[in-house]
């Protein structure tokens, strides 16, 4: 007997309890009827049945089902997600294109402009969920599906963020680092014209982890700083020149610490010194991760081909940006960076001059110049126009150019691949 049928057993047992307290109530004794309910209580608490050829469910049993459907149809069509700003994911589970729920991420400016009030910054409280749903749900038909991203683009952009975070950690760091050695060794890190290694090394970082104070040079005399130095150089892989080294000397004879040598001095530049060399390193890691993954697209060529786009400008473009073909035209991609103009109308005034709206992606603010753009800057700048409206306009003019030749290799890869087909 299944659980379903020894429910309605019980279901049965209590209604017949009911009708013979009704009918028999002045017949039979009160503890007739404790009885009964007892028994009654007894088949709900403990479900178990004695199997007989004449049971009524077996008449029935075969019209019961015995079990719950193993598929239970989604409720849910859309699913609204509110993002901050930082990368969008899409959750696993419904990522692939045959689910039976549709994904749309919603702006928190929409949310508050609309009257719903602005969503906190903890993503999980019940209140800005109902936030979100309400405004899911007054906005339905508007609300558009949220289009996977392939995984090598998904990658390329959350590698893109994770470069962009440990850069602000490295300038800082690097800021800090130089706030130090002046107090021990003044302007160590403008002695050093070597740029930094392809793994994030840097010499004169590596430097001040071995010769952290002007008084580890200028105390060991000339003739033992140089042979300590051209050991120091066959060790890191650094080249190795005499004049170097003596010059080093000499600028160190001439300097005036305001931190002690000692071993708290030394324990705060080596510290500050190996955090930073060990984030350069990371840096330099997912440099080289960002630039393996462009490469496997079909626009990287063409993106490096434009003037001004470096190697490392052209991958953060790309990851950015995405697939272009995403966006319906050109100025949608000039909004999603954030360089539109703010509407200011009300009634008969129109406004002509409106600062940028700065509500897209800050990192596509900073694209370099093209070849057309900088004859566009060129022009402007004599007519007298301010900085920030030239180059917001050179912005504008470079992400339109992106848009044109990146969409037309795109669409061209797509041809050749439907071709081959």
């Amino acid at each position: 007997m299944s659980l379903l049928q020894m429910s309605c057993a019980g279901a049965v047992m209590i209604l017949a309890v009911i009708v013979i307290r009704a009918l028999a109530i002045n017949l039979l004794p009160k503890k007739t009827f404790l009885a009964f309910w007892g028994i009654a209580v007894m088949r709900l608490l403990l479900p178990f049945s004695i199997p007989s050829a004449f049971s009524v469910y077996s008449l029935i049993g075969d019209h019961i089902p015995t079990t719950v459907p193993a598929k239970i149809p989604q409720a849910i069509e859309m699913l609204p997600v509110e993002t901050n700003g930082q990368m969008f994911t899409m959750p696993s589970g419904i990522s692939n294109m045959a689910s039976p729920i549709r994904v749309a991420v919603l702006n928190p400016l929409l949310i508050k402009q609309s009257g719903g009030g602005s969503i906190r910054k903890v993503k999980t409280d019940k209140a800005d969920a109902m936030k979100i749903a309400k405004y899911a749900l007054d906005n339905w038909v508007d609300l558009r599906e949220y289009p996977p991203m392939g995984a090598i683009r998904e990658q390329l952009k959350l590698s893109s963020r994770q470069y962009d975070l440990y850069m602000k950690n490295a300038v800082a760091l690097q800021n800090n680092l130089i706030s130090l050695t002046d107090k021990t060794f003044p302007g160590v890190n403008e002695l050093f014209s070597s740029p930094e290694r392809a793994d994030g090394s840097q010499k004169w970082i590596d430097f001040v982890i071995t010769f952290w104070h002007c008084e580890c040079i200028r105390l060991v005399g000339e003739t033992a700083f140089i042979e300590r130095y051209r050991k120091w150089c066959k060790r890191k892989g650094y080249h190795f020149s005499p004049q170097k080294a003596a010059s080093l000397y000499i600028d160190s004879l001439g300097l005036i610490a305001t931190l002690p040598k000692s071993s708290s001095t030394k324990l705060l530049i080596n510290t500050a010194a190996k955090e930073l060399a060990f984030v350069k390193a990371a840096l330099a890691a997912l440099r080289a991760e960002m630039a393996r993954l462009a490469q496997q697209l079909p626009e990287y060529e063409t993106v490096r081909t434009m003037y001004g786009v470096g190697k490392t400008t052209a991958v953060q473009l790309m990851a950015e940006i995405g697939d272009v073909r995403r966006f319906p035209r050109r100025s949608s991609i000039v909004s999603f960076a954030g360089i539109d103009p703010a509407a200011d109308d009300s009634g008969k005034h129109i406004s002509k001059s409106n600062p940028t709206t700065k509500r897209g992606s800050p990192h596509l603010r900073k694209a370099p110049s093209d070849e057309p753009v900088y004859q566009f800057l060129d022009k402007k700048r004599p007519e007298g126009k301010p900085y920030f409206v030239y180059m917001t306009a050179a912005q504008n003019k470079f992400l339109r150019i992106y848009y044109a030749r990146v969409k037309e290799c795109v669409n061209a890869t797509d041809n050749q691949e439907i071709a081959k087909l």
